[in-house]
């Protein structure tokens, strides 16, 4: 099978050979951890986790490294923390905490690799460092900014002039300046905020440094695959692409680039003013957004009935529609054993993953080939019509494990909280933290 994807960078679709087949490696923009994330955000966790599975499926499991990082520093997170009068690390840990949630909601596995950008100031010095001794940055008024003239081919990426890109970021107007389109790498940091050493004074990075760095410290100066929502794709990956092949002196960053399409709710553009501000949480745990609580299945199922480029109406009726199939698949499915998903199945997700042709043959195994039909909802990362197909006892080693979790919560420990989620992954068990201080679980096969 050969794995073909569309390619932002060459705007065709190509056939995929990665650098080394025993350890093809993604990464992708995690969040920004301030807030709840909202369903375009979700949209982008589901798509590049499909992805993850095809090459886990294609290339084997050990073979595949995905990196998937989590925003810690950030304006948005300083102004946040300020308006509920916490400090930030209290923020960033609870926000973190609700996204895991949130991927375990939809099904997610868990990325190879979740790096926080705060554990990575000495990576992002590093580069900053070797751009400036390049000629593409440099130190001003406490800051460090990206030289954008430096670079001749800046702009390939998202395919826009200088004067588009002008109109289409916004540009700050400061002194400190060469260019109006040079963006900053390194900025002061105010005394109540976060704020690191550096050889230009105490300060804090840019978003698009942080990526770059991270990147680099865990998939190496070049990797196959970046990817991402059709948002980021200027000025952030745009940034990102001049960062590191400016540093380390490559034409590629990533050999691909993928973006996910946008995002409306019912026919209009999400927003909070217009009042369909939707998150993740609000569709998974409460009933804001129609007349019940939807499960995490069904929210999978309505995000790929869509192609992944194309922009996707989210509605109520997507939602039923896909819990109404779902219930189809789990009678055609009951009592069978998994078998191979079938070979029309993979061909669909090859291409470019074309899940909607990939749900078609879904319906065409409902009576052909059920148990081809259930190893198929695997790979997709769907289950039962989103309930277990199979109710776990609690076992002493379960009821062990979710004890020895909990006291790490409590301790807050979260770095420990997360491994033994991860172990519990590893068994099929999905936990959910509660508001409440309560763990529920079911689980994930």
């Amino acid at each position: 099978m050969t794995l073909r994807l569309y390619n932002t960078l060459t705007r065709r679709k190509e056939d995929f050979t990665p650098f080394d087949p025993a350890n093809v490696r993604l990464y992708a923009c995690g969040p920004t951890v301030y807030d709840r994330l909202h369903i375009g955000n979700g949209r982008m966790l589901i798509v590049f986790d499909v992805l993850f599975r095809v090459l886990r499926h294609t290339f084997g499991a050990e073979h595949v490294t995905y990196v998937r990082n989590i925003t810690d520093v950030d304006d948005k997170i300083n102004a946040r923390a300020a308006e509920r009068g916490i400090p930030i690390k209290v923020l960033t840990d609870e926000m973190t905490v609700f996204f895991h949630e949130d991927t375990t909601a939809l099904g997610c596995l868990t990325p190879t690799i979740e790096p926080r950008a705060t554990e990575h100031i000495a990576p992002m010095i590093a580069i900053m460092e070797r751009l400036i001794a390049r000629g593409h940055a440099y130190a001003a008024e406490g800051h460090v900014l990206f030289d954008v003239p430096s670079m001749p081919t800046y702009g390939r990426l998202s395919n826009r002039s200088t004067d588009e890109m002008i109109a289409g970021a916004r540009i700050e107007v400061a002194p400190y300046k060469r260019n109006p389109t040079d963006f900053v790498l390194w900025k002061p940091a105010a005394p109540n905020e976060p704020g690191w050493d550096s050889p230009w004074g105490r300060g804090r990075p840019g978003w698009h440094l942080e990526c770059s760095a991270m990147s680099w410290k865990h998939l190496g100066e070049t990797f196959d695959i970046h990817g991402g929502g059709i948002d980021l794709l200027f000025p952030h990956h745009e940034n990102e692409v001049a960062q590191s092949c400016c540093a380390f002196g490559h034409d590629l960053m990533a050999q691909v680039w993928m973006h996910n399409g946008h995002l409306q709710v019912e026919g209009e553009k999400m927003s909070k003013s217009v009042g369909n501000f939707i998150t993740i949480h609000d569709l998974w745990a409460t009933k804001s957004f129609g007349d019940h609580a939807w499960s995490g299945d069904a929210l999978r199922l309505a995000m790929l009935r869509t192609h992944y480029r194309q922009p996707i109406d989210f509605t109520v009726r997507a939602l039923d529609e896909a819990e109404r199939t779902l219930d189809d698949f789990a009678k055609a499915a009951a009592g069978v054993e998994a078998a191979p998903p079938s070979a029309a199945f993979i061909e669909a997700l090859a291409d470019d993953l074309n899940t909607p042709r990939a749900l078609a043959e879904l319906y065409a195994l409902r009576t052909s080939d059920p148990a081809a039909l259930k190893g198929s909802l695997a790979l997709l990362g769907l289950s039962c019509a989103g309930k277990p197909c199979d109710e776990p006892v609690m076992s002493p080693e379960l009821e062990q494990l979710l004890a020895r979790r909990k006291a790490a919560r409590a301790a807050k420990n979260w770095a420990e909280s997360d491994r033994i989620r991860d172990e519990l992954g590893a068994l099929g068990i999905a936990v959910k933290d509660n508001r409440d201080g309560s763990v529920s679980w079911e689980s994930k096969r």
